[in-house]
């Protein structure tokens, strides 16, 4: 039987001044067939020098480097090379790295610390289109959605309080109580559409999207006892 076309490897390039990282990550690349490390830096501006003329498939970058901030090396990288992925590998995991690499470009985010498990398969993950992220990091971006969502809550219910109708209230009592949609139809009086549709209406008002996040943005305002 004819072999297929190779499926070519794909290219990283690390950007790392710690020696003793750098090698775990260059050793960790080159010991699968289906990576190629083609290039290696310490200092950011040789990166840029290196990004200018050859487009790694993808780039493992620091953010604490000698010369210069890797934000700085993410946003040309991003702008000039939309194709390539970008995994930051850092020591600093407070938010405002976080986000600032993630608004940058980068498409992951792993804090040394918490490597646990060999780059490859998080190289894999990225290509495959998904984004990396340590525990701490990935609590920390929901964390992040979770306070924005109630700030945008808070700011509506400034402008026009946010109030339940007695029905509305009933139904959702009755759910935070631990009673099915059928079970509290029953009580009510009611049919389970109904009960449905008025937990969508609990929903809007509150602007959370599961009976869960409804009954502690309830509780949390005093809708509900």
């Amino acid at each position: 039987m004819p072999e297929g076309p190779a499926v070519p490897a794909t290219s990283v390039a690390l950007v790392e001044d710690d020696r003793a990282t750098r090698e775990r990550l260059a050793a960790s690349v080159r010991a699968q067939s289906s990576l190629e490390l083609v290039a290696e830096y310490t200092r950011g501006a040789d990166a840029l020098a290196g990004l200018a003329l050859r487009a790694p498939d993808v780039l493992l970058v620091d953010l604490g480097l000698p010369d210069m901030s890797g934000l700085e090396l993410i946003r040309f990288a991003a702008e000039r090379h939309p194709e390539c992925d970008i995994l930051v590998i850092s020591i600093f995991g407070d938010e405002a790295n976080v986000l600032a690499a993630l608004e940058a470009g980068a498409r992951g985010y792993l804090l040394k610390g918490s490597l646990q498990h060999d780059i490859a398969f998080d190289i894999q993950d990225l290509r495959n289109g998904g984004s990396p992220l340590s525990p701490v990091i990935a609590r920390q971006m929901l964390k992040r959605l979770r306070i924005t969502r109630r700030e945008a809550l808070s700011k509506k219910t400034g402008e026009e309080e946010t109030t339940l109708t007695a029905r509305e209230a009933e139904i959702l009592n009755a759910i935070s109580r631990g009673f099915s949609y059928a079970e509290t139809a029953q009580m009510l009086g009611v049919s389970v559409g109904t009960v449905h549709s008025f937990l969508k209406r609990v929903y809007r008002k509150l602007a959370v999207h599961s009976k869960t996040e409804a009954v502690f943005e309830a509780n949390r305002l005093g809708l509900i006892r």
